[in-house]
C-alpha cells in the first residue's frame, strides 16, 4: 500500500539561466583582454589569470547546456528525466580546475628559475580590468550560489578570479617598484594554491549527490522519530533521502501503521497526517510514502526470521 506526492521541479541552475548567460559573456570579454594583456606584457600571472577565468567561462556554459538537458521530460528509461546532468557539468568543472592549477603551477615554478621581463603598466591594467569584471559577476550570482552546485562552482572561480587579479595588481606593483621579476611566478602559484581547494569542496559535494548521501543538514534518524510521533504510525524502516541534483531533494519510507487506525480513517488521511509532518522537517516536492498493516508487517518479519 503506498503513495507518493511530487511535483514538476525546477532545478536550481535552471531559475538562474539569464544570470549565467550574462556572468559567461562578461568573463569571456575579459579574457581576451588579459590573453592580450599578458601576450604584450609577458606576465604569467595575467595568462594564468586568463587561462582561469576561460574555465570559469567554459565551466559555467557546461551549467548552462546541463541546465538545459535537464528540463528535458521524463522517460520509460529514465525515470527521473535528465536532471542529474547538472550534478554531472559540476564535476567536469571540479576537474577542469585542477587540471589548470597543475598546468600553472609547473609552468610557475619553472619561471622562478629563469624570470623573464614584465611590462607592468600592462599588466596592471589587465589585471584591474578583470577585477572590475569579477565584482560584478560575484554581484550577479550572488543569492543564486546558495541554491545550485553549478552556481556555487561559478560564484567559486569568480570569488578565486577575484583574489587571483589581486594577486596580479600586487605583483605588477612589487615589480614596478623594486624589479624582483619572480614577483610574477610567486603571484601564479599563489593562483594555483586558490584554485585547488575549491576544486576539492565542489568535488566533495559532487560525490556525496553521486553517492545518493543524504542531503545536508538532513538527519534522517531524527526524521523517523517524528514519523513515529504521527497518530497511528507503529514503527518506520527503509529510510531514504537523496538528492537528485541541487535543490531537488527525495525521500522514501514505508511506515508500519496501526491496522484499527488505517481502517478508521483511511489512507488518504493517514498519507496526509505523514505528508505534513515530513514538510515540517524536509522540503521536498518528491515523497514516497509505502503503508504496511501491522499483520502485514509482522507476517513480513516472520517471513524473514
Amino acid at each position: 500500500m503506498g503513495a507518493h506526492s511530487h511535483g514538476h521541479p525546477v532545478t536550481a541552475t535552471g531559475k538562474h539561466r539569464k544570470s549565467l548567460v550574462l556572468v559567461v559573456a562578461i568573463t569571456l570579454a575579459v579574457v581576451v583582454v588579459q590573453v592580450i594583456g599578458a601576450a604584450l606584457s609577458g606576465s604569467l600571472a595575467l595568462l594564468a589569470d586568463a587561462g582561469h577565468m576561460l574555465s570559469d567561462a567554459a565551466g559555467v556554459f557546461i551549467a548552462l547546456l546541463a541546465s538545459w538537458i535537464a528540463t528535458r521530460p521524463a522517460t520509460v528509461r529514465s525515470t527521473y528525466g535528465y536532471q542529474r546532468a547538472e550534478v554531472l557539468a559540476a564535476l567536469a568543472n571540479a576537474v577542469i580546475l585542477v587540471v589548470i592549477a597543475v598546468v600553472i603551477a609547473i609552468e610557475a615554478f619553472r619561471r622562478l628559475g629563469e624570470p623573464t621581463e614584465v611590462r607592468t603598466d600592462i599588466m596592471l591594467i589587465a589585471a584591474l580590468l578583470g577585477g572590475a569584471a569579477n565584482l560584478a559577476c560575484l554581484l550577479i550570482l550572488h543569492g543564486g550560489h546558495k541554491e545550485s552546485l553549478n552556481l556555487r562552482g561559478a560564484y567559486l572561480e569568480v570569488l578565486g578570479d577575484l583574489l587571483g587579479s589581486i594577486a596580479v595588481v600586487i605583483a605588477a606593483v612589487v615589480i614596478a617598484v623594486t624589479g624582483f621579476l619572480q614577483a610574477d611566478a610567486i603571484a601564479s602559484i599563489l593562483i594555483a594554491a586558490m584554485i585547488l581547494p575549491r576544486a576539492w569542496s565542489l568535488l566533495r559535494d559532487v560525490i556525496n549527490v553521486l553517492l545518493e548521501s543524504a542531503p545536508k543538514g538532513v538527519d534522517p534518524a531524527m526524521i523517523r522519530e517524528h514519523i513515529l510521533k504521527v497518530q497511528g504510525v507503529v514503527d518506520a524502516h527503509d529510510i531514504h533521502a537523496w538528492t537528485i541534483t541541487s535543490g531537488v531533494p527525495v525521500f522514501s519510507a514505508h511506515v508500519v501503521v496501526d491496522t484499527e487506525s488505517l481502517n478508521a480513517e483511511g489512507v488518504d488521511r493517514m498519507l496526509d497526517r505523514l505528508t505534513h509532518c515530513l514538510s515540517n522537517h524536509f522540503d521536498t516536492e518528491h515523497c514516497t510514502f509505502q503503508l504496511e498493516p501491522l499483520e502485514h508487517a509482522v507476517h513480513e518479519s516472520r517471513q524473514h526470521a
